[in-house]
């Protein structure tokens, strides 16, 4: 039954990120939106840590130390921040690099469609922030692309989703 469970979800957050990134006018992009969820790797501990409110990441990471399935995504999915992380040779530390314009705006509809999913009845458009704000303390994320990011997920809250994703489809560069 888990598995079935995570399927379903794995693919209707996919499909809600598809309708999103259609709204901000990277449909192509919406189409290849986290297919590695569906790859071995990720689908079975997936479909093993599965509780249906939450990232079955999360779980796996409190169960054994880390989850496998989230470094094998993310290091995929040019869309996590997490991705756009490199070595740099002057100050001998891992360093946040610059996310493209086109992966911030997959990282938007991402965002949304997480928190529709995981929220769902009760969803408003105040939580993908809400929820971005919990772990800002921790990341690793250049300032350029978290401001850019932030300034969405206000005008979300402030504004609502259509007047957001048309933002979103006007941006040609941050």
């Amino acid at each position: 039954m888990k598995p079935w469970k995570h399927f379903s979800t794995i693919t209707r957050h996919r499909h809600q990120v598809i309708r999103n990134c259609f709204y901000a006018g990277i449909f192509w992009q919406g189409l290849r939106h986290d297919l590695s969820k569906y790859s071995p790797t990720e689908f079975i501990p997936g479909a093993k840590y599965y509780q249906g409110n939450r990232s079955p990441n999360a779980e796996e990471r409190e169960t054994i130390g880390y989850s496998a399935a989230w470094l094998h995504h993310q290091g995929r999915n040019k869309h996590h921040f997490e991705y756009w992380q490199d070595y740099n040779p002057q100050t001998r530390m891992r360093e946040a690099v610059k996310m493209p314009l086109r992966y911030v705006k997959e990282m938007f509809c991402d965002r949304v469609a997480a928190s529709k999913i995981y929220y769902g009845k009760s969803y408003t458009e105040d939580m993908p922030l809400t929820y971005y704000e919990k772990g800002k303390h921790c990341r690793i994320i250049h300032p350029e692309t978290a401001e850019l990011l932030e300034r969405l997920l206000r005008m979300l809250k402030e504004k609502g989703e259509k007047e957001t994703f048309r933002y979103i489809k006007g941006l040609k560069q941050y």
